[in-house]
């Protein structure tokens, strides 16, 4: 099975690489404190106590697990050599729309970090994969789930 290839900002990728050490800490640490604490209370067979910190040590194991795997794939790329003659990961690309005239500007990046909030798309939505490869002046057709989108490409840069 070939692993999926990521590509993510410094930023991004201090954050999974933080996480992970924390899940693997004091997240770990923090779980066997819980199931101690169940297990001393007596019967484990009718101890819901005990289930559920062995149920939270599953999901935490299996979200270790997860970051691994992506952390395993993961690229991290040099803002500096971004290529900005057409859109591509890590492009800041300002778009208007045609029909209603209101401009944005978004940053194309994976995923796993995306947030709209702070003006960051993901490559796999269908903004994202509707602009990536076209160059300023292009206008781009694009399939949301509201309908058929038309935004013209005001600039690109980093």
């Amino acid at each position: 099975m070939s692993k999926k290839i990521s590509y993510y900002t410094k930023e991004g990728l201090e954050r999974l690489t933080n996480e992970l050490a924390t899940l693997k800490s004091k997240g770990r640490s923090d779980i066997a404190k819980q199931i101690a604490e169940a297990r001393d209370k007596g019967d484990l067979s009718e101890n819901a106590e005990y289930d559920a910190a062995k149920d939270a040590q599953g999901h935490l194991e299996a979200k270790i697990a997860q970051l691994e795997d992506l952390l395993s794939g993961a690229r991290l790329l040099d803002e500096t050599k971004i290529d900005i003659s057409s859109v591509s990961i890590l492009s800041k690309v300002t778009i208007k729309n045609k029909k209603n005239g209101a401009s944005v500007t978004y940053m194309l990046v994976s995923e796993e970090e995306a947030d709209l909030k702070a003006g960051k798309i993901s490559t796999q939505s269908p903004i994202g994969k509707g602009l990536l490869g076209k160059k300023k002046g292009e206008v781009a057709m694009i399939k949301t789930p509201a309908g058929e989108l038309e935004f013209e490409i005001l600039n690109i840069g980093v």
